[in-house]
């Protein structure tokens, strides 16, 4: 009986012990498991948190532009200096130190608003420091906002956490926009859409009907020696690799009566007191007149 009741202890301990190894084994995959569908979730928030975050930027990134053209139109002044201008809307939501209703929603407080409340729902903390923003022409269709900050995010458990430097880019497209220098130099009297050219050639054997079809509707090509959309927005005339260019159709000035120049018709030499040695060109109005460096781009 000893030896039986010996054996059946043995076996329930082992038994027991078997049991407990299979528990623990068990909790551990159920933790490795809850962890892991915790982590997904968090990847899954930053990843959206990322996407939106472009969104948004490209939403003040349109508005910023638009201001940035009521204030040139109003006033009849170029923007001083094109990051601080939209540093200020961005993160003040003013202009020039007044408060504009048009960026409401679309500043840096109601950004960081909209991220922490989605950050509640899935019971994570967020910090943003450090932020940073700047504007670049990116290509000469595109203007890019460059929004860098320093991101922690923290489950509330404390099972996972994130830090790191986010960099988000957004793009807004220039095109639709009006010219500053039509605005500025012709008193707001002739404005000009930024509309790309449907032509790639302009004169062909001496036909210069594309020519003329893309000076009547003042469209705008892409040119390395033109000023860009936001060089445009601060009266800079100089050359950018990510420049737009189009010409200027004077009998739309003449009829609001401004006067006329003999000059280069190219928009950034027609405003400009540039006035580089031009000549008229086989087939064009008497008054069309090309300077020698723009005369083989559009003649060739």
């Amino acid at each position: 009986m000893n030896k039986k009741a010996m054996f059946f202890t043995i076996l329930v301990i082992a038994l027991l012990s078997l049991f407990l190894l299979s528990y623990t084994i068990y909790s551990v995959v159920q933790d490795r498991s809850a962890i892991s569908k915790r982590i997904q979730t968090m990847n899954n928030f930053l990843f959206s948190l990322e996407q939106d975050l472009q969104r948004q930027g490209k939403i003040a990134g349109f508005r910023t532009i638009f201001l940035a053209e009521d204030y040139i139109t109003r006033t009849g002044s170029y923007i001083s200096s094109i990051n601080s201008f939209f540093q200020e809307a961005f993160f003040n939501g003013t202009v020039y130190g007044q408060a504009s209703e048009i960026m409401v929603g679309a500043r840096y407080s109601d950004i960081l608003n909209s991220i922490n409340d989605k950050a509640r729902k899935i019971n994570v903390n967020i910090t943003i420091a450090e932020p940073e923003l700047s504007v670049l022409q990116e290509d000469p269709w595109h203007v890019a906002l460059l929004f860098s900050f320093n991101l922690t995010m923290q489950d509330n458990t404390g099972l996972a956490s994130w830090s790191k430097r986010e960099n988000v880019k957004s793009l807004v497209n220039v095109e639709g926009f009006e010219d500053p220098l039509y605005v500025v130099n012709t008193n707001a009297k002739i404005t000009n859409k930024i509309n790309k050219t449907i032509y790639e050639t302009f004169v062909q054997d001496g036909n210069v009907l594309n020519l003329s079809k893309h000076l009547e509707n003042s469209y705008y090509k892409a040119s390395e020696i033109a000023p860009s959309f936001l060089d445009r927005l601060q009266g800079r005339t100089d050359r950018n690799e990510n420049g737009i260019e189009s010409l200027v159709y004077l009998p739309k000035l003449a009829q609001q009566g401004i006067s006329v120049q003999q000059k280069s018709v190219v928009d950034y030499i027609y405003f400009s007191t540039d006035n580089p040695s031009s000549q008229q060109v086989a087939g064009m109005p008497d008054w069309f007149r090309l300077d020698s460096e723009h005369l083989g781009i559009y003649t060739s």
